[in-house]
């Protein structure tokens, strides 16, 4: 009886004594949530979807999946409404966000619609502005009537070419070059693009679609290209090139392409050290590794010149 009775104090002392386990859930960094913020808050995808969906939509046929769809986002919105004699709409348009702004009241993007067939006095792309409101501090999108056609965007003023430095399309540069961009858009054909390639520069080939032609049309230098003078480079010379090629792919189409590049002077011989919009960053060190393996990677074969054409 005593040991009953004193079980219950003893209890309380234990539960009291020992310190309670509490689990907090982390709080979302600054970074993730402005990042959720602004997947949340972009109006772009909204404009985009809902100028598809109105010139889609026909007013004389209110029932349509189409005009369901724009009522369902804009209750009172108008609709283009089409001739009895054209019984369905055209071919539905590709449509892009071009622009977007912001005011006190809301936001407005600019649409861009490329038409799929070519109608008589229309024009190949049109633009409209789409206006709405909400998205600020991640409140819902809401857009508040049709679209209105506008003019196209101003594009802004074209810089002064700085590829002023024409390459002898006989010399080393223009046939390395020549050589790097068929094995590029050669689509795993052949020899590889590293032998061409600075250390530690990855470039990775688009293999799509290969070219069975590529042709060197023009090479240019920037205001560094007094260092491209023929014969061996010295080392450590730099510049930046511009290559103008036409590739021909396997159903005749020839495609005009420019490649903007850097170059850098290694033993005697020019490599490519970057290329615009393809590079990739060099990938970390490991201290694993050593630079004589990484040395090896990269190290390119003899280069043939005589590549342009």
């Amino acid at each position: 009886m005593w040991a009953a009775l004193a079980a219950g104090p003893l209890a309380l002392a234990v539960a009291v004594a020992v310190p309670r386990t509490t689990v907090a859930q982390a709080a979302p960094t600054p970074k993730a949530a402005a990042a959720q913020q602004a997947a949340v808050a972009d109006p772009a995808g909204m404009a985009e979807m809902f100028v598809d969906l109105w010139l889609r939509a026909d007013a004389s046929m209110p029932d349509s999946p189409a005009a369901a769809a724009v009522r369902a986002l804009v209750a009172d919105a108008d609709l283009p409404q089409r001739p009895r004699a054209e019984k369905q709409a055209p071919a539905a348009s590709r449509v892009t966000a071009v622009r977007t702004s912001r005011t006190p009241a809301g936001w407005t993007v600019v649409v861009a619609s490329i038409s799929e067939q070519s109608v008589e006095g229309a024009p190949l792309v049109r633009y409209f502005a789409v206006a709405g409101t909400g998205g600020k501090d991640g409140g819902a999108l809401r857009v508040t009537g049709a679209p209105g056609e506008v003019a196209a965007p101003e594009t802004a003023p074209a810089e002064e070419e700085t590829f002023n430095q024409p390459v002898p399309s006989t010399g080393v540069l223009a046939g390395s070059l020549g050589e790097f961009v068929r094995a590029y858009l050669g689509g795993g054909q052949g020899a590889g693009v590293e032998r061409y390639l600075s250390p530690g520069v990855r470039i990775a080939a688009p293999r799509a679609a290969a070219y069975e032609r590529v042709d060197v049309e023009d090479v240019a230098a920037d205001s560094r290209g007094s260092a491209l003078a023929d014969g061996a480079p010295a080392d450590g010379a730099r510049a930046r090139v511009r290559l103008r090629v036409t590739g021909v792919d396997r159903a005749g189409v020839r495609w005009p392409l420019v490649y903007r590049l850097e170059v850098t002077a290694r033993a005697g011989r020019w490599e490519i050290s970057a290329l615009d919009a393809a590079t990739a960053a060099p990938p970390p060190t490991s201290p694993k590794s050593s630079p004589s393996a990484s040395a090896t990677v990269a190290s390119p074969a003899p280069v043939v010149s005589g590549g342009a054409r």
